[in-house]
């Protein structure tokens, strides 16, 4: 990690410790000890095991996408991935450093640049379509906890699943209609190009036709192996269910005994799209206010257990996440073998998918 990336950690945490501190501050020391002393242990340490699992599911995912090319990346390496990400997402806003990060780190390991961003955005495109299956369940089932509690924040819930679900429609668009995607495009950096200079606006265009060339060629690939689909968007829902459970285990942790686990899923998956919303790095302060909104009702007037459930929460889904970050991060890679293309386009489809393409 450079200079400037410890700037960014420096920073990040300074504002994420900021809001907890404030947090903190709305009740008393000696209340919030108390709740901190009769914590049931063993819940929390499942809340620690889910976001293992959660880690630990992606680095399958990877080890999987990545069989193809390198059959003998190993779990250590592949696990790597899931964890540095979530320190550059948790440093830069709206999480935008997490895919170069994972493009960088998988490149050290050995793995191609180009085998490293198809993996990437394969990853991605299965991720998003993931969430807005599940948020659509969530719609349907859950919407009125939200709505019915908090009006406001529904309507954040609402433009955060919009923009989630335009994402998903334009790589669809890409995957399946790749003329008109194309030609979407190409108007769209016309449009730019007014406003800036023929070079930039030469290089913008050759730059995205490669992405989209790059992105087009793998999602074919990926659309004939329905075994391998069907085993990387299973795993990734299972992902975020681990995800989306460690509130309960939280609540669980603080005595609460009547909590609705389906509810608590629901909620916690509204308040995962609302962060996304927030530039500040790691949804500092979004994060805890949104917690705040949805499951204060779960502790009644009992403000010292609720700043104590929005520390741990934190604690476990984010702040766990980068410390075991910044040490993958300075952990070396095991020396990755190789292996050779088994299944892959042969140059005649490739020449074929170009020829349909024009």
């Amino acid at each position: 990690m450079d200079v400037k990336n410890r700037i960014y950690l420096f920073v990040a945490l300074s504002l994420g410790f900021g809001a907890l501190y404030w947090e903190i501050r709305q009740t008393s020391g000696a209340a919030f000890y108390q709740e901190l002393s009769q914590l049931h242990l063993g819940w929390l340490g499942v809340a620690f095991l889910c976001m293992l699992v959660h880690w630990g599911i992606e680095g399958k995912i990877l080890q999987g996408l990545l069989k193809r090319q390198h059959g003998d990346f190993s779990f250590r390496s592949a696990v790597r991935i899931p964890l540095i990400e979530h320190v550059f997402n948790a440093i830069t806003p709206f999480s935008t450093g997490g895919q170069p990060a994972q493009l960088i780190t998988l490149a050290r390991s050995g793995v191609d640049p180009g085998v490293a961003g198809s993996v990437c955005l394969m990853k991605f495109v299965t991720y998003q379509i993931m969430i807005v299956l599940n948020f659509i369940a969530c719609l349907l089932f859950g919407y009125r906890w939200v709505a019915n509690e908090v009006t406001s924040l529904s309507y954040l819930v609402l433009l955060g699943f919009l923009i989630n679900l335009v994402v998903v429609i334009g790589l669809l668009l890409l995957m399946y209609c790749y003329p008109l995607t194309n030609r979407l495009v190409q108007l769209a950096i016309k449009l730019v190009g007014k406003f800036t200079s023929p070079a930039k606006k030469q290089h913008l265009a050759k730059v995205t036709e490669e992405k989209m060339l790059n992105f087009y060629y793998e999602s074919q690939y990926m659309r004939r192996q329905k075994k391998l689909m069907a085993r990387t968007f299973s795993l990734t829902f299972l992902q975020l269910v681990c995800y989306y459970t460690v509130p309960y285990f939280i609540l669980k942790s603080l005595g609460l005994t009547q909590l609705n686990i389906m509810q608590i899923i629901v909620l916690h998956a509204f308040i995962i799209l609302v962060i996304s919303l927030f530039p500040v790095p790691g949804g500092a302060g979004g994060a805890e206010y949104s917690f705040s909104l949805l499951f204060g009702t779960f502790m009644g007037t009992k403000t010292s257990q609720l700043v104590v459930a929005i520390v741990l929460w934190r604690l476990v889904t984010h702040y766990f996440g980068i410390f075991l970050g910044l040490i993958a991060s300075f952990m070396k890679p095991l020396p990755e073998g190789s292996q050779e293309i088994t299944d892959t386009y042969s140059a005649k489809q490739l020449s074929s998918d170009r020829i349909t393409l024009k």
